[in-house]
């Protein structure tokens, strides 16, 4: 292991610390879906309205303001950036708890989008500068456990908290608790910005707006690896907007009691998510590093072997071994996703713009995959029940689950092409 290799102590406890805190992001994210089955009966929400809060209203603004976020991660001082935002969504949390219909609720959930916006590409940029890029796809993967886990928790406050205490008081619980950890972020120093390429020295150089943004035209330019790793993130992304009514399916087609469900589907979403984050993020570096092709490989070959359970869980009785193997699966090939590629983006656009490339994937990954699938399936659901159909929830489902295999031959690609583009990013770092 060569000295630019290794990490220290701090680094990883800080990595700790960023995972904590994407899984209060998460938490806080997925518990308006989580409480799916409290909140749209109590609010008298339609399927479309449950969508679009869950969807557009808050996803436009998490995605937009995603993408100035990252430009500012590139310029300014990053953990109070991250203290500002945590401390933002928290209070439109706990406000949230306080609506009465789905205006009085899209309005925090709006401004709680703007908030989160920063967590992700600040953080990423972080790691970036304290872990080599032979463990950053650890290091992102780690990161990320926060979605399966933020995921699995929102699910078991519904199934514990929710009866005991109410779906309102658990949106002020959790708001107190993020303002506490944003204080707490705000005395945290900043690390100092370097490159991530090897063999090129020193602090990497801070630019303009005007410089990220021609940056970032350059790299989308020059390499199809990075487009087609977003690509199929966004199609990837498809199923797990749709996948917001799951709660309403297990419940109205599947039979389940609300609160129960929302245990059992939590403890699986912790256990599989957990090991996909792990499988993935560090299956991922060993496979980069043995074949030298690309991480999206590695899920390319993941994604097509779990194909067939996924689409065959939506069918089977939910008192078969293949239904539970199903959901394992879904939670498991989460947690694979986000180590692999968030590693790969990084990796393929110059050290300058990391912040701001992650947080236009991100837009992308929102905007054009979450945002469209939880919205679309919402209109589609209501259509089918309009049509009398015997199963809305579970057709809605099963097509998004079709649509979101496009990332299959995205990733095979990008795999085949990532060792070309990321060559020709070092010649051109090394020409500057």
């Amino acid at each position: 292991m060569t000295e630019d290799e290794k990490v220290t102590g701090g680094s990883y406890a800080f990595l700790g610390f960023l995972a904590f805190l994407n899984v209060m992001n998460f938490v806080d994210r997925q518990l308006l879906a989580s409480f799916a089955n409290f909140i749209v009966p109590d609010l008298e929400l339609t399927n479309t309205q449950f969508g679009l809060l869950t969807g557009l209203v808050f996803l436009t603004f998490y995605s937009a303001a995603g993408l100035f976020m990252g430009a500012l991660a590139d310029t300014v001082n990053r953990t109070r950036l991250i203290a500002v935002g945590l401390g933002l969504w928290s209070i439109l949390t706990a406000a949230s708890g306080a609506a009465r219909g789905f205006f009085s609720l899209a309005l925090p959930r709006m401004f709680i989008g703007v908030g989160e916006s920063i967590m992700t590409p600040t953080s990423m940029s972080l790691l970036a500068d304290r872990f080599p890029s032979s463990r950053l796809g650890f290091a992102s993967g780690f990161y990320y456990m926060g979605v399966p886990i933020g995921v699995g928790v929102s699910l078991l406050v519904v199934g514990y908290l929710g009866p005991a205490i109410g779906w309102r008081n658990c949106f002020y619980l959790l708001g107190g608790i993020g303002i506490f950890f944003a204080i707490a972020m705000w005395f945290i120093k900043e690390t100092p910005r370097r490159h991530l390429a090897s063999g090129l020295e020193g602090e990497a150089p801070k630019q303009s707006f005007g410089e990220i943004i021609k940056t970032l035209l350059w790299a989308l330019r020059t390499s199809p690896a990075l487009l087609m790793t977003m690509g199929g993130g966004v199609a990837f992304h498809f199923i797990l907007g749709a996948a917001t009514f799951d709660q309403l399916w297990y419940v109205q087609e599947r039979g389940f009691e609300r609160a129960e469900i929302a245990q059992i589907t939590g403890w699986i979403g912790i256990v599989a998510g957990l090991a996909g984050n792990l499988f993935g993020g560090i299956g991922g570096d060993i496979f980069l590093r043995k074949t030298g092709i690309g991480r999206p490989m590695f899920l390319f070959w993941i994604m097509l072997l779990l194909a067939p359970i996924s689409l065959a869980y939506r069918l089977v009785d939910p008192d078969t071994p293949w239904f539970w193997l199903g959901i394992f699966a879904g939670f498991f090939q989460l947690g694979c996703f986000y180590g692999p590629t968030f590693s790969t983006v990084q990796e393929l656009v110059p050290p300058q713009i990391r912040g701001t490339v992650v947080a236009l994937y991100i837009l992308l990954l929102n905007m054009a995959g979450v945002a469209i699938g939880v919205s679309a399936a919402g209109v589609y659901v209501d259509y089918l029940m309009a049509a009398d159909a015997a199963e809305p929830y579970t057709t809605a489902l099963l097509w998004f689950t079709v649509i979101s295999f496009l990332a299959i031959p995205l990733f095979f690609f990008a795999g085949r092409r990532y060792d070309t583009d990321r060559q020709v990013l070092y010649q051109a770092l090394a020409e500057k």
